[in-house]
């Protein structure tokens, strides 16, 4: 309203004094037709003029205005992409976070960035560097007290950030600490080569979801621990029976029949080779069932001989599929242990696997004619099974359920598939009406 009276004012002042200008002034005075145009041409030249001339000052300050918040939109998108990619999701190392430094120095208006544990840089990026080295002790005071106080630091001038070198060019920063839940894990410091100081909403910004990556990248290196700890508890459980009854037949054989008790050897270390130097937690499904083969030949000629009959249907097409390593043979290790061993007569164990091109899925079937599951194991397992990992029974707890030497391998097996697939797995246990049990797998091609 009060633009439009100040636009009336001047288009009013305009004809008072084009009037004056020419009827008075002018001599002769000009015809109406030539002050009417003179005097429409300077009224539209005024009215289009009007928000850049009159309101000028004003507009400015909005355009300024407007160009700040689209910084901070701006800002806040490169925010969410830098969110997608950012290195430290690997974790707080030197390289990680020179990478991020990197990445985040256009985006948060500083000169330089720094990303510190809490003790050491790690990266330094910007004026500075020369002394600011990474690996080496932070040089700044402002760094090790947001570290201590837990809080972020702003500081505006030279002194505040308190440099070794004291000729340095950074004159103030925001730092902000970066935490793992409650801890403070480092800092992320934005540096500036003169007084004005950084945004300190965006550092924080930043820094929260650095954090949030380092949560994630701690969370990954645990469940990374769990599921070695659980691989190394499968290499450990190898029946030392089995072992046992193995190096006994290959005795008994040396001096009869040399030729058998050396192939025996042989296959005893392929064995023994491939569960204790497999490398990673996956593997071709064809290096899985040589190990099974291997394995079963083994008890076929040490402890059962004609009484354990194996049978293999096998879809060609599974064979280049990944499946994660010492799962099948534990399955198969238990139809023979707790399905056949048990039965004076023997019995047959089965190894089933194919291909689900359209779900991408491995499906796996080892099942025996024994003596089959008793059912409070059998409910024992169901249920945990069920459960989330972190649900399940302590270790502590598990010597103590019904059968629990019978089904620690399938639990120990369970914990490591939710570890490495969450719930994009299957394992379910069944036992028959023809008698026997059947364990049936499905797990996520790769």
């Amino acid at each position: 309203m009060r633009g439009s009276v100040t636009l009336a004012a001047v288009v009013v002042g305009i004809w008072s004094l084009l009037y004056v200008v020419t009827q008075l002034v002018v001599d002769p005075p000009l015809t109406v037709l030539p002050t009417v145009g003179a005097g429409v041409a300077i009224t539209v030249a005024v009215v289009l003029g009007y928000p850049s001339v009159l309101r000028g000052p004003r507009d400015r300050g909005r355009v300024r205005g407007g160009g700040r918040q689209g910084d901070s939109e701006r800002g806040f998108r490169d925010l969410a992409a830098a969110g997608r990619t950012l290195p430290l999701r690997a974790g707080l190392t030197q390289d990680a976070a020179r990478r991020t430094c990197e990445l985040l120095r256009p985006m948060l208006s500083g000169d330089a960035v720094s990303i510190t544990d809490t003790e050491d840089i790690l990266a330094y990026v910007g004026p500075g560097q020369d002394h600011h080295v990474a690996g080496s002790a932070m040089q700044t005071s402002a760094a090790p007290r947001t570290v201590r106080q837990g809080r972020t630091q702003l500081v505006r001038d030279r002194a505040g950030v308190g440099c070794r070198k004291p000729d340095c060019e950074v004159v103030s920063a925001v730092i902000a600490p970066l935490r793992i839940g409650q801890r403070v894990v480092g800092t992320l410091g934005v540096y500036q080569a003169r007084a004005e100081i950084p945004p300190k909403g965006l550092v924080e910004d930043m820094a929260n979801m650095l954090s949030l990556h380092l949560e994630l990248a701690e969370l990954d290196r645990e469940r990374r621990l769990a599921t070695d700890a659980r691989l190394d508890a499968l290499r450990a459980q190898i029946n030392p029976h089995f072992l046992f009854n193995i190096l006994n037949t290959i005795a008994s054989k040396a001096r009869t029949r040399p030729e058998e008790a050396r192939e025996l050897v042989l296959r005893l270390s392929e064995f023994f080779r491939y569960a204790v130097r497999q490398e990673g937690h996956f593997a071709e499904f064809a290096q899985e069932y040589f190990f099974v083969r291997t394995y079963l030949s083994l008890e076929q000629a040490a402890r059962f001989g004609e009484r354990l009959d194996v049978r293999y249907d096998i879809d060609p097409q599974v064979l280049t599929s990944r499946v994660p390593v010492l799962t099948i043979q534990p399955l198969v290790e238990n139809a023979v242990k707790h399905g056949i061993a048990g039965k004076k007569e023997g019995g047959t164990v089965r190894l089933r696997a194919r291909v689900d091109p359209l779900t991408r899925t491995v499906s796996i079937r080892v099942s025996d004619n024994g003596e089959g599951i008793d059912a409070a194991v059998l409910a024992t397992l169901t249920e945990q099974h069920n459960q989330r990992a972190e649900d399940l029974a302590s270790p502590a707890d598990r010597d103590t359920l019904p059968g629990a030497h019978a089904g620690v391998g399938l639990r120990n097996i369970s914990e490591r598939l939710h570890a490495l697939f969450g719930d994009r797995y299957d394992l379910q246990i069944s036992t028959p009406r023809s008698g026997g049990t059947v364990v049936d797998l499905t797990v996520p091609m790769r």
